[in-house]
């Protein structure tokens, strides 16, 4: 791809190198805290509980924050101002990151009237969002609730190592298929398919969600499509590497790697022949109004 020196998106939250890790009160288990208590309304608990008294009238202390240093331990916050260092590979993963977003944000905000940007959270590890708490093993994933992409870039390492799809433009389809699902939540579909868990049995919600995921393969072709036409990035051999991506993550396909065997019933994204045929559907046709999974007879 012909990506470098291309606009960035400014809708980017770095939070590569932060810990999102949860402490219990002053980094204690609240386990420990009946325990606690009993001390406190003990006779020696009440003696020290009288002198933190003294002390904070005297200071100006607060008292409850005193005593929850004194027996909980006080949580020390030290916020770096250095901002985070990663290599050389990373830092160019991320930069390609927010200019592959940049691209998206110029497709659709040609193709939709009052297109709401999405942000990307670029994280390490872990990660708190709307939708709940998620490592980089989840994989990239878009959270309606707060209508965010995520993405530890360690992925894209894992999509050349583990799953046989490298390439710049294999990463460019991952990004754009959460793109897609923000389509889907500004049209409206993504809440009629959530409305549909817990009426359905899990087998049936299954192909609700093949069919949503399908269309964002979709989406993510027409994507490709209008960005070629804006600023023709896609270089010879591009394209095969989106199709080689979808292919890879199929659902038959991953399954039949981690179990050696297939469950048709189980599957929640689609079969690798049903997203390479969706994304090349959308890339073929450009043209969104093409991409009705929910009422297509055959997916």
């Amino acid at each position: 791809m012909k990506w470098q020196g291309r606009r960035k998106s400014s809708n980017v939250d770095d939070q590569r190198g932060k810990s999102n890790s949860k402490r219990g009160i002053g980094g204690f288990s609240p386990m420990l805290i009946g325990p606690l208590i009993k001390i406190l309304f003990s006779k020696t608990g009440l003696i020290i509980v009288g002198l933190f008294l003294v002390f904070s009238f005297v200071t100006g202390t607060n008292p409850i924050s005193l005593l929850g240093n004194f027996f909980l331990g006080s949580e020390s916050q030290t916020t770096s101002t250095a901002p985070y260092e990663g290599t050389e590979e990373e830092n160019t993963q991320a930069d390609f990151s927010a200019t592959i977003l940049a691209s998206t944000e110029d497709v659709w905000n040609d193709l939709l009237d009052n297109y709401r940007e999405p942000t990307l959270v670029l994280f390490t590890g872990y990660v708190a969002s709307a939708c709940g708490s998620a490592s980089s093993a989840t994989g990239p994933f878009y959270c309606p609730g707060d209508e965010k992409l995520y993405l530890d870039l360690s992925f894209f390492q894992d999509m050349e190592r583990q799953m046989n799809a490298p390439g710049d433009f294999a990463q460019a389809y991952v990004i754009a298929h959460e793109v897609g699902h923000h389509i889907q939540k500004l049209m409206g579909t993504m809440d009629k398919v959530n409305k549909l868990r817990g009426q359905l049995s899990e087998t049936e919600f299954n192909k609700y969600s093949v069919r949503l995921e399908l269309q964002a393969d979709f989406l993510a072709g027409v994507w490709a499509n209008r960005s070629q036409s804006m600023t023709q990035m896609m270089e010879k051999g591009d394209l095969e590497e989106a199709l080689n991506a979808a292919n890879a993550i199929g659902d038959d396909r991953l399954q039949q790697q981690s179990t050696g065997k297939v469950v048709p019933d189980s599957f929640t994204h689609g079969t690798s022949e049903q997203r390479i045929r969706w994304f090349k559907k959308g890339f073929e046709t450009g043209d969104i109004s093409q991409g009705d999974t929910f009422n297509a007879t055959s997916l």
